[in-house]
């Protein structure tokens, strides 16, 4: 008996030092979730203003047309960087069934790219998605480089980005295209033209390149942020069940306790009748 209550006391140890892991990776989860939303906020209003200037050079009377057909269309997506997410990467990967040319296929995420290995995937270019949002400017320039490199070896005139966003508690998936950027929807402007040094063409090249950036920042700071929300998600999820292992634990713990107080006390009042009746 003492044997087997030190067994559940040692089970109920280890449940709650994993309950500690659990709750310590939801709240890191938590923070960088809520550091990416923020930021979001800045990368919109960068993106804002690279937008206002470019509908300023152009001219409201330049923006028409539709300026998005695409031959070869390459796709952006993110997946998990992490485990602990779900099926995270999974919801984005059966989104694509059938439909990526490997060729034209960027797949951003360490988790999500072993996923899509085993369904026999093998994307053109992947990286990992940073710990930490600092590094995704820096993943940007990655992303940016290895696009244009894509275009310049005629593998893709056009590219859709697919990620994860957050919206009333669930995961979205959201699709969208990165370019050729349509100037119709660029926000109209009142003010005048400015004065410039450089070429019109020259400088909306300029301006969409940083524009593209922007976006595909955009897209990684919600990714990384979707991510961390699932993992907290998850996190709860185990948390409510190991809350319940150990209330059923920590009720058999009292049961055998009672149990062994129960034969002490009939050993006891054997002993003592045996010694009576010796006596």
């Amino acid at each position: 008996m003492t044997e087997r209550l030190a067994d559940i006391s040692a089970r109920i140890d280890g449940i709650r030092q994993l309950g500690a892991v659990v709750n310590a990776m939801k709240g890191i989860a938590a923070a960088r979730a809520h550091v990416a939303r923020t930021q979001v906020v800045a990368v919109d209003s960068y993106a804002a203003s690279i937008a206002g200037a470019m509908s300023r050079v152009l001219n409201n009377d330049i923006i028409k047309g539709d300026t998005c057909a695409a031959d070869r269309l390459g796709l952006l997506i993110f997946c998990s960087e992490q485990g602990f997410a779900g099926a995270f990467s999974e919801r984005v990967l059966d989104s694509i069934e059938g439909e990526p040319n490997p060729a034209s296929l960027f797949l951003i995420g360490a988790r999500g790219l072993s996923i899509a290995a085993a369904r026999g995937i093998t994307p053109h270019w992947t990286a990992p998605l940073p710990s930490h949002t600092p590094g995704i400017p820096k993943l940007a320039d990655q992303i940016t480089t290895a696009i244009y490199d894509a275009v310049a070896e005629g593998r893709i005139d056009g590219l859709d980005v697919l990620f994860t966003g957050w919206a009333s508690g669930r995961p979205t998936l959201i699709r969208k295209r990165l370019f050729p950027i349509d100037l119709a929807d660029l926000p109209p402007t009142t003010a005048e033209r400015p004065l410039m040094q450089l070429p019109q063409d020259t400088l909306i090249a300029a301006l969409g390149q940083d524009y593209f950036n922007a976006q595909v920042c955009k897209a990684a700071l919600h990714a990384f942020a979707a991510e961390n929300e699932a993992r907290m998600e998850a996190m709860t999820a185990a948390g409510s069940q190991i809350a319940r292992e150990l209330e059923t634990f920590q009720a058999t713990l009292r049961r055998v306790r009672q149990e062994a107080i129960t034969a002490e006390i009939i050993e006891l009042s054997t002993g003592a009748a045996a010694a009576d009746a010796a006596w």
